[in-house]
């Protein structure tokens, strides 16, 4: 069966059959490349402005121009400038104004695939009992079905934690509905049917349907093709904590218990964010702008922020696919800034490092989980700081799904970004709140995390900095020079989890950020290296040399010194800055010279960098 998800043979990810993808529209035409092959293997896009607007649900069943919306219970409509086209990589628009105008836009495109997700058409019997066949291969979580042909029917939906004598109504804010035969025939869907009763929104005698089909739990998936992707299920509780056992990029959710509760849509492209920061929310029954949701990411699964309700939902796993190639995960860009242009990173970024290149100014860490707002307000922290993060990240914002846009203060200022993606065996963020006490933190980076760089958003502490050749029970602090600290903040840790101590990891009620890093060769290299006064080659395993370095010495004081190909390494003098510091980039020094399998430290390089007998920690991407 998963060979009909992918090529025969190959390991699918969510990756491959899910998508949110953002863009900008332009009122004409535009292609819109989000990797899902839509036109093969067939699929959903559905299609929001993030202003007030309708929705728009185009299946490759019904074809492309064929729409249906969910904030409403009317039939099938054509629209032959809204999507024109699904294609290998995504799907092609024309200039419609509900698709392509000169607003903001959110898609999110569902590809066929067992486990995951199916779409079927059928014709109504009006004959309680009546099968439809699908090929999901799994049974299905959720169900929900439109009548393409006839005004006045609603979008019904099955779920699996409501059973098959309800259903909850995708286009009203009502509760559940039933019990009652009429939608599901009292009969719970298998691996290859679903069953209706007689009602207009789902079997009159001649009139046309369309079924949209959801998995739960399949656990087919990955790289050891054991992972579930995608869970359909309920709670009921206040201040509740959800567990999915993965990180979901999407959460579509429902208040099943009580009228007047809208259907939640939050995603992590638009601002899924962890508690104390406002999710960023859709409706699909409402024309409504953009709101705020009670729902919030955790690291494997969500928290639920309100009061005590009853709600259903489907939550879709975040990506997960391993690269094959640095420039998957990193890219530096050197430029000097113009607000508001886009950047392309070839990756939706996850992290980025950014400052001016002259003058006194610190280091910028902004990330997706803290919030990437559509403005210059993004959340900073400084590197050279030991203060809560700010609410002005002027240099970068924006990231999206492939670019970035310049922020307003980087205008006609030479600026570096380097941007780092989430991935298994790479890099992950963690976001959580401290206890004041040891603290157990869940992350998915899927291997022991061998650097941690951790932060206190909302309180002054210094940065900790975790290293494997330092071990637990010693940190250093990314905001000073000061050599590494015999105590330990980071206490222990292991592929899925890592401790933190009071105060500087886990501090009393505070929110805390963490970047995770390892070893993933041929792309990253987490380790060390002794001085010696003469030139250092340090083998990371790389075949190009590496496009990023960041050195510091441990034994004695010494800055954290970033290197980068956007800047420059070569044979000659290699521009460096300094976490630590606000101080203006050098630019005439030949500290390190390039090296096919990582890097040089020369001769030249000074004692922070290459004294004898001196220890120094690394990071470096390929």
């Amino acid at each position: 069966m998963m060979g009909a998800a992918g090529a025969s043979g190959d390991k699918v990810y969510v990756d491959d059959v899910f998508s949110t993808y953002l863009y900008t529209g332009n009122s004409s035409t535009q292609t819109i490349t989000n990797g899902i092959d839509l036109a093969g293997e067939g699929g959903l896009a559905i299609i929001r402005t993030r202003a007030a607007g309708g929705w728009r649900w185009i299946d490759t069943e019904r074809g492309a121009t064929k729409r249906l919306a969910s904030q409403d219970s009317n039939p099938e409509g054509t629209d032959p400038t809204g999507l024109t086209l699904f294609t290998s990589t995504g799907f092609t628009l024309g200039s419609g104004g509900d698709y392509n105008d000169t607003n903001d836009y959110a898609s999110w495109s569902f590809r066929k695939a067992p486990g995951f997700f199916d779409v079927v058409t059928y014709t109504g019997d009006g004959t309680a009992g009546r099968t439809v066949a699908h090929n999901l291969g799994s049974v299905p979580g959720m169900i929900i079905v439109k009548c393409t042909n006839t005004a006045g029917t609603n979008w019904l939906v099955y779920h699996r934690s409501l059973g098959a004598t309800k259903a909850v109504i995708l286009d009203l804010a009502n509760a559940s509905v039933g019990p009652s035969a009429n939608y599901w025939n009292n009969t719970a869907p298998t691996s290859t049917h679903f069953t209706l009763g007689v009602i207009n929104d789902v079997n009159t005698n001649g009139d046309t349907y369309v079924a949209y089909i959801f998995a739960h739990d399949d656990q087919s998936f990955g790289t050891n093709s054991d992972e579930a992707i995608i869970k359909c299920g309920s709670f009921t509780g206040a201040n509740y904590t959800e567990s999915l056992g993965f990180e979901p990029q999407f959460l579509l959710a429902k208040r099943s218990d009580a009228t007047g509760g809208d259907w939640f849509l939050v995603d992590s492209m638009r601002g899924f964010y962890p508690q104390g920061t406002d999710s960023v929310n859709l409706r699909p029954n409402t024309t409504n702008d953009e709101n705020t949701a009670s729902f919030h990411l955790t690291s494997d699964g969500f928290y639920y922020s309100s009061s005590t309700a009853t709600y259903i939902y489907m939550a879709i796993r975040r990506p997960h696919k391993p690269p094959t190639a640095a420039t998957e995960v990193f890219n530096a860009l050197a430029a000097t800034g113009s607000t508001g242009t886009s950047r392309t990173v070839g990756f939706p970024a996850d992290l980025s490092f950014t400052r001016w290149r002259s003058g006194s100014t610190p280091m910028q860490a902004v990330d997706r989980l803290r919030g990437m707002p559509s403005s210059s307000n993004a959340q900073a922290l400084l590197t050279s700081s030991t203060g809560a993060e700010v609410g002005n990240a002027p240099y970068a914002y924006d990231i999206w799904n492939t670019t970035a846009k310049d922020g307003v203060n980087a205008n006609s200022i030479a600026v570096v970004w380097h941007y780092f993606r989430r991935a298994p065996g790479f890099f992950d963020v963690v976001a959580y709140t401290g206890t004041g006490s040891t603290l157990t933190v869940n992350h998915n980076l899927g291997v022991t995390p061998e650097l941690i760089i951790g932060k206190c958003r909302t309180a002054v502490f210094a940065w900790v900095v975790y290293h494997k050749d330092l071990g637990t029970g010693s940190y250093i602090s990314l905001n000073t020079d000061a050599s590494n600290i015999l105590s330990s903040l980071v206490s222990a840790v292991s592929s899925t989890t890592f401790t933190g101590e009071a105060n500087g990891m886990s501090s009393s009620g505070n929110t805390h950020i963490a970047y995770l890093f390892a070893t993933l060769p041929g792309i990253s290299k987490v380790g060390s290296y002794a001085g010696t006064g003469n030139a250092i080659n340090v083998d990371c395993g790389f075949t190009a040399g590496a496009r990023f370095i960041l050195i510091k010495r441990t034994d004695s004081t010494g800055d954290w010194y970033v290197w980068d190909t956007a800047r420059g390494i070569v044979s000659g003098n290699d521009p460096y800055l300094l976490l630590n510091s606000t101080a203006a980039e050098v630019t005439n020094t030949d500290y390190i010279d390039p090296l096919s399998s990582g890097f040089t430290v020369t001769s030249t390089a000074p004692a922070a960098l290459n004294a004898s007998g001196g220890n120094y920690i690394f990071l470096a991407i390929a």
